[in-house]
């Protein structure tokens, strides 16, 4: 299978990867073919990228990050507290009662680290191959999944820590509910007093999660200072630091690479290595260098199926990954000096050191 964007595949490929949406369900099975209605209707639902299948790459398999089932639990877990919140503030109320699902939040994050430990590859997880029903909840799930990827690399962080810091990037964003809709979803810039007002979410979960006598205190800490930077640019409070908790640190940026490779109402997802770009241009000022380094190694930096080019000349398609150097993966070799290969053949470019990867069909001619 291949990895191509929507917006370049020519009708009448067939898909090679189910498309789901935030809750896992299947809208669109594998096997269907691609016609324009049906490209147009993908991308109206926000979906970027999406597997096809291609006879000379039908041995490469993605294996899920997490089980559907694991997955409908956490999106359902969700749901249920934050709509709540939302039922709570229509009723005039200024009291939250989450001590319903706390039980089940943590149960959840549980089980997300034990799939996590479970793997030995990096960590793949192309969010834009999902049809988000609710952004909120799809990128709570996501952050949570890469802010655990990370802590779970970090000799300092004991088992009940890691657990606490997945509860707060489950609950992180809770404050959102807070904040009115037509401007959490607004297709177009924000006005200063909307981003303002928005900016309140941080301190407004920190007051909703720091009543839960049934969550630690470390929790409404992730709602509060997931926006803060080093440098003190940051928000709420501009902490600079050593100011800011290291859960603190650790989620933003799980925050900030999960909000730039998913889909928006205002622009598209960037692939892995963008988003990493992203961050790598905030090391040593907005985020922890050691940090982001160590996320590089938790996370796929180049998704399987996505073609790429070698320093060598050779074109290729991601067909699998290698523990510990997900920007070494290995790759089908399809074209040499410009010609296509009637026999593709493998390349690891963790055993290969002399070759790098120049560049990354992100634009994906059409198909």
């Amino acid at each position: 299978m291949r990895l191509v964007a929507v917006s370049s595949i020519q009708e009448n490929v067939f898909l090679a990867e189910n498309v789901l949406n935030s809750k896992g369900q299947v809208l669109l099975k594998s096997g269907a073919k691609l016609t324009s209605p049906i490209l147009q209707r993908l991308q109206s639902l926000g979906i970027t990228y999406v597997y096809i299948e291609d006879g000379r790459t039908d041995d490469i398999y993605i294996r899920p990050v997490l089980a559907e089932g694991t997955r409908r639990e956490a999106i359902s877990v969700m749901s249920e507290a934050f709509n709540q919140v939302k039922k709570d503030l229509s009723a005039g109320s200024t009291k939250f009662n989450l001590h319903k699902t706390e039980k089940r939040f943590a149960a959840v994050v549980r089980d997300i680290i034990s799939q996590i430990k479970e793997r030995k590859e990096a960590i793949d997880l192309l969010t834009h191959l999902y049809a988000h029903d609710d952004y909120i909840f799809t990128h709570s799930l996501n952050v949570t999944i890469y802010t655990l990827a990370l802590s779970m690399r970090l000799k300092n962080l004991t088992a009940k820590q890691t657990e606490e810091i997945g509860l707060g990037a489950m609950l992180h964003d809770i404050g959102k509910m807070m904040i009115p809709a037509s401007i959490l979803k607004k297709p177009s810039r924000l006005t200063n007093d909307e981003f303002d007002l928005i900016k309140k979410h941080t301190e407004l979960g920190f007051e909703l999660l720091r009543k839960e006598h049934g969550l630690p205190l470390t929790t409404a800490h992730c709602a509060l200072q997931h926006h803060e930077r080093l440098n003190g640019s940051g928000y709420p409070r501009g902490l600079k630091g050593n100011e800011i908790h290291v859960f603190g640190k650790i989620l933003g940026i799980a925050d900030v690479y999960d909000a730039v490779t998913s889909n928006r109402v205002y622009r598209k997802a960037m692939l892995p290595h963008e988003g990493m770009e992203i961050l790598y241009a905030g090391s040593g000022t907005e985020f922890e260098t050691a940090y982001i380094e160590m996320f590089r190694k938790a996370i796929v930096m180049y998704p399987t199926g996505l073609t790429v080019w070698l320093n060598d000349g050779r074109k290729g398609i991601v067909s699998g990954q290698n523990e510990y150097v997900s920007d070494r993966p290995i790759l089908l070799i399809l074209e040499e000096e410009g010609s296509n290969l009637d026999v593709p053949y493998k390349v690891n470019m963790a055993v290969e050191t002399t070759l790098f990867i120049t560049e990354t069909d992100t634009t994906l001619s059409a198909i």
